[in-house]
């Protein structure tokens, strides 16, 4: 794995984060997000995957749903339900989100593609930045 960079109050670079940095900064993220969904919705998931690779974050997550959402969710149509209501939770949680990781990578937001398997109990988060922060 490649090292992130650390930014000083300006955004610019200071110098690259070791491989334990580069770690504890994905975990402080997971636990971020974590913390979110428990708060706002109730559960968090069971399992979270964090990567960094060039201008992108990456996360994804297994064992997110509720026992409603997952009987829901058995249906194609529940499945579909559950999934746009995921989705409109993201968009509420954006802004906090997009500003959060900003701070902490020294870069700026420009794309976020989210979906979600309710089927599979899965949910994937793409963030893509103005620059490298790797």
């Amino acid at each position: 794995m490649k090292s992130a960079f650390s930014y000083d109050k300006n955004k610019n670079p200071q110098r690259k984060l070791s491989e334990h940095e580069v770690k504890q900064l994905q975990h402080e993220i997971n636990i971020f997000v974590q913390k979110y969904c428990k708060e706002t919705v109730g559960k968090g998931s069971d399992y979270i995957k964090s990567s960094i690779y060039d201008d992108m974050f990456i996360i994804r997550g297994e064992g997110f749903l509720t026992e409603a959402e997952k009987y829901i969710a058995q249906t194609p149509a529940g499945s579909e339900m559950v999934r746009a209501s995921r989705h409109e939770g993201l968009l509420r949680f954006l802004h906090v989100y997009n500003s959060y990781l900003e701070e902490k990578f020294g870069a700026k937001v420009l794309h976020n593609i989210f979906d979600t398997e309710p089927d599979k109990d899965f949910w994937m988060h793409t963030v893509v930045f103005d620059r490298k922060i790797v």
